[in-house]
């Protein structure tokens, strides 16, 4: 499957904009009960082909209740997390985000980041209070301990594609399936552009300097958390020296000369690979 911009990719809000309305917390009272998006781990867990809709059963019901984060074909639509034990009910089943259609795995992407962020802003990260209050009307929480204000962490990585002439740069990471290559990717450092960090990334885990760097577009990524801007950058000189702790393993490649496996075809990284190294942008 191809996309035509970065923003029609799958896990950015551009996908489910026609379907789904987000909704914050804002103390009011709650609609009825409508669709339910079951996270178990990494899977959703579906009713036939869609959500389930209805009440939570109570052999599911353990920790809490369901949290009401948007409106989905209309309806209200509120996530809950399940065991990766728990055994589900007849008639549901639990599908892989990797195999959902784009809408759904954009619709698990959004409720798997809030579920995080819940997760994550139990307690105060400054006196370690876990007497948190909402925020009204936003995601955010204030602990009323030491009054400190708490808002979703969206961390900003770069990925690029290094090019030099015909050839461009791919890399692989020791816990990745064998085979598989990507691009260069990391997380924005303290005091930096986008694009120092790009340069600094490529410097520091293959040893290369680079310039021209050209802005692709961005994808959400909610593994847990990213925001991954891409980039192309052109080499300009060095020899490729990987650096041995966050890699493995790195080369240039041709369409002549590729890997055995690229990043999956719904990720920012396998779009600028498809458009800027083998297709109509190369």
């Amino acid at each position: 499957m191809s996309y035509p911009e970065t923003i029609n990719l799958p896990f950015n809000a551009e996908i489910i904009k026609s379907r789904f309305t987000q909704i914050k917390p804002s103390g009011a009272a709650e609609a009825g009960h409508g669709h339910l998006v079951l996270l178990q781990g990494e899977t959703l867990v579906l009713e036939g082909e869609g959500l389930f809709r209805g009440e939570l059963p109570i052999s599911l019901a353990a920790d809490g209740a369901p949290l009401l984060f948007g409106t989905w074909d209309g309806d209200p639509v509120r996530v809950y997390t399940l065991p990766k034990s728990q055994a589900l009910p007849a008639g549901l089943h639990a599908v892989h985000w990797n195999a959902l259609p784009d809408d759904l795995a954009t619709l698990y992407g959004l409720a798997r980041q809030i579920l995080y962020w819940e997760k994550l802003s139990r307690h105060c990260s400054r006196c370690g209070s876990s007497d948190m209050e909402r925020i009204f009307p936003t995601w955010g929480k204030r602990c009323s301990g030491c009054g400190h204000e708490h808002y979703p962490h969206i961390h900003p990585c770069v990925i690029v594609l290094v090019k030099r002439g015909d050839e461009f740069l791919l890399v692989r990471k020791p816990e990745w399936a064998a085979g598989r290559f990507s691009l260069v990717a990391g997380f924005v450092d303290f005091g930096e552009s986008l694009e120092e960090c790009v340069v600094r990334e490529v410097q520091e885990e293959t040893g290369l300097t680079v310039g021209d760097i050209r802005y692709i577009g961005s994808q959400n990524w909610p593994f847990p958390s990213q925001l991954m801007a891409g980039f192309v950058a052109s080499y300009k000189s060095g020899d490729l020296k990987i650096d041995g702790d966050e890699l493995e393993e790195g080369g240039w490649f041709s369409r002549d000369r590729m890997p055995d496996s690229l990043p999956p075809n719904r990720s920012i990284a396998r779009f600028i690979i498809d458009r800027f190294a083998l297709g109509a942008g190369a």
